[in-house]
């Protein structure tokens, strides 16, 4: 089935700003809800909001094989659970609808008028969801500079590492959209000076620069999937801010690996960027060595050229960008990791969601996280404003942005925003 919708040359009748993350080749996914509390999937197109629901009381998904609900609910689980061959049709039938030779809804201000919101006047909701949360650690620069950090500089992967994509189990219920603060964890740690552990505020808190993948189902219980269809299970993308207490890590991670210091918060961006749209940003993946097992292995092209962007912003002050990455320095794939994810039987669902981990570059100023940015503490980030950060302070806030672009279109995610907040005091 083409994928019409990316056509480069199709403009929209919407304005859309120049550098907009939003042009009419993106068509991303999400919820919203509006100022008369009315819940309803949507999509963009620059700075527009666009309710899916109205559109198919109104006619416009006709000769889609579509439940007469299915965009007037408060995710987009059954949505995903169609499969790829619903969403590259309600996608190009979008781009048709809002193309600026199409006068059917452009012409009709009635319609427009229950149709089309401005950004400013909705709130967005998390888009699906989600049962279940992996993250992986798949940046093999990340993962260096950890072990060398933490470990054994000449020995900082472990011996798996480059076997496997490693991964954790998550806390979904602390995955919110971007916009909501951020409470400072309570936890045990164990100070360098200290005889015993105390209990309080983290003293180092820390982003992640991530990026998410939302499945559809995938497979039943027992079968896996294989590398080579791995890819037609991925529904899209979203920035993924999967905050860290490093100092609670510390102490709790041995033996079973991370918890309180991971299952505060997790932010994302709330609109998916389907797979079909980053179609035209697909680039060669790391080289890998030694060879991965035959279940993993892939050929041509597996990952996407994502510039990705992390500021921080104190209360009151402009933002300093502090890290450009790009998600092409990924080591393991989406598809592989849903692949090893599957391969002992493990059952995927649609609108589970799994983090890659994250996202650090070959050069300093490409670390995706303030313990690497600050290698440990020891390298304070001067800001804008003449302040200094190890980590991050209450009232910080942290922006990610994301965006793909060639010589005919740029593609984006919009922004993941999060603000920390003071700790709860517990007496």
């Amino acid at each position: 089935m083409p994928n019409n919708a990316n056509d480069p040359n199709r403009k929209s009748w919407i304005e859309v700003p120049k550098n907009s993350d939003f042009p009419i080749q993106n068509i991303p996914f999400g919820v919203f809800i509006t100022k008369e509390d009315v819940i309803t999937i949507g999509t963009r197109i620059g700075d527009c909001a666009i309710d899916m629901g109205a559109l198919q009381q109104l006619g416009y998904f006709n000769g889609i094989d579509l439940t007469d609900d299915m965009f007037m609910q408060d995710t987009l689980n059954d949505f995903i659970s169609d499969g790829k061959k619903t969403w590259r049709l309600v996608r190009n039938r979008l781009a048709e609808i809002f193309d600026e030779n199409n006068s059917s809804l452009r012409d009709n201000k009635k319609q427009r008028d229950v149709v089309i919101f401005k950004m400013d006047d909705i709130e967005m909701q998390l888009p699906v969801q989600i049962g279940d949360y992996t993250d992986f650690y798949s940046s093999k620069e990340h993962a260096t500079n950890v072990g060398k950090m933490f470990r054994d500089p000449e020995n900082a992967l472990l011996p798996n590492w480059l076997h496997i994509p490693v991964g954790y189990h998550g806390r979904s219920s602390t995955i919110v959209p971007s916009g909501k603060n951020i409470r400072r964890p309570n936890g045990q740690t164990m100070p360098a000076d200290a005889t015993g552990p105390v209990f309080g505020p983290s003293k180092l808190v820390d982003f992640e620069l991530e990026m998410a993948f939302i499945t559809t189902d995938a497979n039943v219980l027992g079968e896996p999937v294989p590398i080579d269809e791995a890819e037609d299970y991925i529904f899209g993308m979203v920035l993924f801010n999967d905050w860290s207490a490093r100092d609670i890590q510390k102490w709790e991670y041995v033996p079973l690996g991370p918890f309180l210091a991971k299952n505060f918060a997790s932010t994302i961006s709330p609109w998916i960027v389907t797979m079909d749209a980053l179609e035209p940003f697909k680039t060669e993946s790391c080289e890998q060595s030694p060879a991965p097992m035959k279940y993993l292995q892939q050929k041509d092209k597996h990952t996407f050229d994502i510039n990705l962007e992390v500021s921080l912003q104190p209360e009151n002050s402009s933002e300093t960008v502090i890290s450009k990455s790009n998600f092409k320095y990924m080591y393991w794939t989406m598809a592989q990791q849903l692949a090893h994810h599957t391969v002992n039987g493990c059952r995927v669902n649609s609108g589970d969601m799994m983090g890659s981990g994250t996202i650090s570059g070959p050069t300093p100023d490409s670390f995706g996280s303030m313990l690497e940015l600050s290698w440990g503490g020891k390298n304070p980030i001067k800001l804008n404003d003449g302040s200094e950060r190890k980590f991050i302070n209450d009232n910080d806030t942290v922006i990610m942005r994301g965006y793909c672009q060639n010589k005919e279109v740029r593609i984006g995610f919009g922004e993941c925003v999060g603000k920390i907040l003071p700790a709860f005091e517990i007496k």
